[in-house]
């Protein structure tokens, strides 16, 4: 077959070296091979007989290129400086030199296109100087990677972060050896200070914070992907996590969470361990919703080119700050259980339950997620557990000093004050506690009320049924049986008021508080029975030996000594007691002197005067009605009264 020749003009030999070009451009095989296929081409057509200088020129113009990009790649190498000029720039910080950073990047991108476009694979010598160049830039990006992300770590401000703290008092009285060791953390309390639990910061959806400075972002991204574009996508992932998650225990210190081993935390007294408690639900709270979604968010710029290497850098990020926090949360699990602890366990089994939601969206590593979920059913278990103990505790409690003047428990308060904080935590103890329905099987009900009623429900009222046994137990320690019976109102009132005014109520139901109301009236009733009985028995008229106009004298002389002794007796001891609810004192005093009062005036009027015609009437009739009214005010104030402010009162 002969060569022919087509004269179609300057334009179509254009065209046809144009296609020339690109076959260079995709020869893809050795240099001999080449020529033989180029020569092979440049007989089809005279056209082509400039092709082998199109070669030349090519390879000729990438090799200008390869050198240009070399010297630039060079210069910022310690080991290939040759002057103390080209010396200095390896000190310049990259960001304080924009242009030469582009020029750099540029260089950088130049060797990547030649080798990655085979224009210089044909000459081993340039190849092996292209590689070496490479490594050179990598190591280069890779250090001002690192600076740039260490320059640009934003510091966390932690005051800006924490919401208002909500704090709750618990109010407990005073211990003074009235109850058991097992309660004093939380009894200790007076009028200018209380002890309160705290619940952690909160924050606005919308939260976010800049853990870079986002004008180096865009400059971590274009340093990110050269280095991935070149195979060391490692290297990269590498720097980066070493320096986040240096950043990211930066932020825990910062935060007040410590690294301890679980044999430190077990060692530590509560008030610390409180301290601590309080700052690690602070901690996972900032971690989850602060830290590691802008952690997250940052690998998803600077490394948005793969979803493979975004989630191994932020599980290899993340993974030693959640630990650290996973860690603290075993050792408190696995630790000593007392029942103030309990507050602060459901606390961090609230924000682990809410953080692990959280965790199993953001890694793929699912053994983050798998330890994440055991520490959180350590929580659960240690929760439970406590609020067990704590039922014991109170069955338990056998303190035997009983109250001097018959006031409030510190049992009772402590009791009330703590299972009113529980109630905000109804829905986390339901779900611990519905496994447990047989610990309410001692509990009575009528209609049915136990069936309808929460788990959390059930063992309140056991808990409450546990401690008003325990109540009627220290009211036998009073050998005045009034006192037993002030006692029982006092307490069981104060009892009911706490759940009456509380979320309780709606728990325990408005049935419970209802019988716990007659309760406290049947307790009234035995207290005026049980200490007024005696002088309402002096105001009778069995024994007196007639009518009102002819009974004995010395009768009515000692009826009226008897009820003078009764009442001075009564109000000197009972001034002494105390009933701290106004309205239960104003109750029992009108109850007193609607007894007591009428009984008095009638038994005046009928024998009064025949005393007071008399000598030294006012002997026996020391008191009016009106007297005995103003008296009985005094009663329950918790101030013991003497004797002789009766007489001045009486005058």
């Amino acid at each position: 077959m002969t060569t022919t020749t087509t004269n179609l003009g300057a334009g179509s030999e254009d065209r046809v070296m144009a296609t020339a070009q690109q076959i260079l451009k995709s020869l893809n095989t050795p240099k001999e091979v080449r020529e033989d296929m180029l020569l092979i081409f440049s007989s089809f057509d005279n056209r082509l007989s400039n092709i082998t200088d199109l070669i030349n020129e090519n390879s000729d113009s990438a090799g200008v290129r390869f050198d240009a990009a070399e010297k630039v790649i060079l210069q910022w190498d310690s080991s290939s400086s040759s002057s103390n000029a080209d010396a200095s720039r390896h000190s310049l910080p990259w960001e304080d030199s924009p242009d030469e950073a582009a020029e750099y990047l540029s260089a950088v991108d130049e060797i990547l296109h030649l080798v990655a476009d085979m224009s210089i694979r044909s000459d081993n010598k340039i190849m092996d100087r292209a590689e070496t160049a490479i490594q050179m830039a990598m190591s280069r990006l890779e250090d001002e990677f690192r600076l740039v992300l260490i320059r640009n770590t934003v510091p966390l401000d932690s005051e800006r972060l924490y919401g208002s703290i909500r704090r709750v008092s618990l109010s407990f009285a005073a211990n003074d050896g009235e109850i058991g060791e097992e309660f004093e953390s939380f009894a200790e309390v007076d009028g200018e200070r209380g002890c309160f639990h705290e619940r952690g910061p909160s924050f606005g959806d919308d939260l976010c914070v800049d853990l870079i400075n986002p004008d180096a972002v865009m400059e971590l991204k274009e340093i990110a992907d050269r280095m991935i574009n070149a195979g060391y996508e490692k290297e990269c992932v590498q720097a980066y996590s070493n320096v986040r998650r240096d950043a990211l225990d930066e932020c825990l210190v910062i935060l007040g969470v410590e690294k301890l081993s679980i044999e430190e935390v077990q060692k530590i007294e509560w008030k610390a361990l409180d301290e601590k408690m309080k700052k690690w639900i602070q901690a996972v709270k900032i971690t989850v919703r602060v830290l590691l979604n802008g952690e997250k968010r940052l690998c998803d710029q600077i490394f948005n080119g793969s979803n493979s290497i975004k989630e191994i850098c932020f599980n290899e990020t993340a993974k030693g700050c959640v630990m650290q926090l996973l860690n603290f949360g075993e050792a408190v699990a696995i630790g000593k259980r007392s029942s103030e602890k309990l507050f602060r366990i459901l606390d961090m089994y609230d924000v682990l339950a809410d953080a692990l939601l959280e965790f199993e969206m953001m890694f793929t590593d699912e053994y983050m997620c798998t330890e994440a979920k055991g520490v959180l059913a350590g929580l659960g278990d240690a929760a439970e557990g406590t609020f067990l103990e704590f039922e014991n505790a109170v069955k338990n409690e056998a303190s035997k000093k009983p109250m001097q003047n018959g006031e409030i428990h510190p049992l009772t308060r402590y009791v009330m004050n703590y299972v009113k904080l529980l109630v905000d935590y109804s829905e986390t103890l339901n779900s611990l506690l519905e496994n447990d329905e047989d610990e309410a099987d001692g509990l009575k009900s009528e209609d049915g009320e136990l069936e309808t009623m929460t788990p959390f429900a059930k063992r309140l009222l056991l808990l409450i049924s546990s401690l008003e046994s325990n109540l009627e137990e220290k009211s036998k320690l009073y050998e005045d049986g009034a006192l037993h019976c002030i006692f029982l109102m006092n307490n069981n009132l104060y009892i009911v008021q706490k759940v009456k005014d509380s979320e309780l109520r709606k728990l325990l139901g408005d049935n419970w508080v209802r019988k716990r109301r007659g309760s406290i009236r049947q307790y009234a009733t035995s207290y005026l029975r049980t200490c007024w009985t005696k002088a309402l028995h002096c105001l009778k008229d069995e024994g007196i030996g007639g009518s009102s106009n002819n009974a004995s004298k010395v009768a009515l002389k000692e009826r009226f000594k008897s009820f003078n002794a009764c009442f001075e007796d009564i109000y000197r001891i009972q001034t002494g007691w105390k009933v701290p609810d106004p309205q239960l004192r104003e109750e029992l005093r009108i109850s007193i002197s609607e007894k007591v009062i009428p009984a008095y005036r009638s038994f005046m009027g009928r024998f009064g005067s025949q005393l007071e015609s008399g000598r030294h009437a006012g002997k026996y009739i020391k008191y009016t009605p009106e007297d005995l009214e103003n008296y009985l005010l005094d009663l329950f104030e918790g101030s013991p009264l003497v004797l002789h402010h009766m007489r001045r009162k009486s005058t």
